[in-house]
């Protein structure tokens, strides 16, 4: 945890090569079952589990988390937050400059617990990239784990986030409320996995999610979530390799 630091420790402890690893989620509804948190909680328990299992070999360091994305698609619901666009990206674009002022690495691993967050990171490590020399990548837990399949449409509050939170933090599941969920309509699939065409579809979209549940979490289990877990770092190791590798042609001319 690089907040366990003191300033002095810094240059003696982190180098040009290390990663810096920062947990990125999201406050939103997640159905009747699961808490607001509940993307907060995977980043920061898949960013541990990296660490634990890789950290030694790519010298990884866990950020302080951002905890507020983008979550327009669930702002039907009590309790759920979200940035604007603008100010999310001018939040990333200044930790990421405040990372090359303060800190000699110059690899950051952005852990996105939140699929809503997707898009825009991949405009902004471009731009990490050509204005301030900052070599990064965005890891997805879930498709580090192996997406479902579409007619299965595990999107939001399914048995995949179900199934990590029973097993990284079970006392949050409110088991009593756990129901099978809303398998989304063919016909209305291609809102959300449609590669031709994007559309803004939300939570409350009675052909997609009932209770704000994309999935079935009846599925769910602790086992599958301590499984995923293990393919998330198993996942994860060629990816940070990649990254390492990306360093040695930051700035290079083609």
């Amino acid at each position: 945890m690089l907040g366990e630091l003191t300033f002095p420790e810094i240059s003696g402890k982190l180098r040009p090569t290390s990663i810096l690893c920062l947990p990125l989620g999201a406050i939103e509804q997640h159905g009747p079952h699961l808490p607001l948190d509940t993307d907060v909680i995977v980043a920061e328990e898949v960013t541990r589990a990296l660490i634990a299992d890789l950290g030694d070999q790519f010298d990884l360091w866990q950020l302080p988390t951002l905890s507020i994305g983008l979550s327009r698609e669930h702002d039907w619901a009590a309790g759920t937050f979200s940035l604007s666009l603008a100010t999310f990206a001018a939040l990333l674009k200044e930790l990421a400059r405040e990372i090359v002022r303060a800190l000699p690495s110059r690899n950051l691993a952005i852990i996105n617990g939140h699929g809503g967050n997707r898009g825009v990171l991949e405009v902004l490590l471009r731009e990490f990239a050509s204005e301030l020399g900052l070599n990064s990548c965005a890891l997805h837990p879930f498709d580090l784990a192996g997406a479902a399949p579409v007619e299965a449409a595990d999107v939001h509050g399914g048995a995949g986030e179900t199934s990590i939170l029973l097993a990284v933090a079970p006392e949050r599941v409110r088991k009593d409320l756990v129901a099978r969920g809303k398998f989304i309509d063919q016909d209305a699939a291609a809102l959300i996995f449609d590669r031709a065409a994007t559309f803004p579809w939300r939570s409350d979209d009675p052909r997609l999610a009932q209770q704000g549940i994309i999935g079935d979490p009846a599925q769910a289990s602790a086992a599958e979530g301590h499984a995923m877990l293990a393919r998330m770092v198993a996942a994860a190791g060629p990816i940070f390799a990649r990254l390492l590798a990306n360093q040695a042609y930051m700035g290079k001319p083609a």
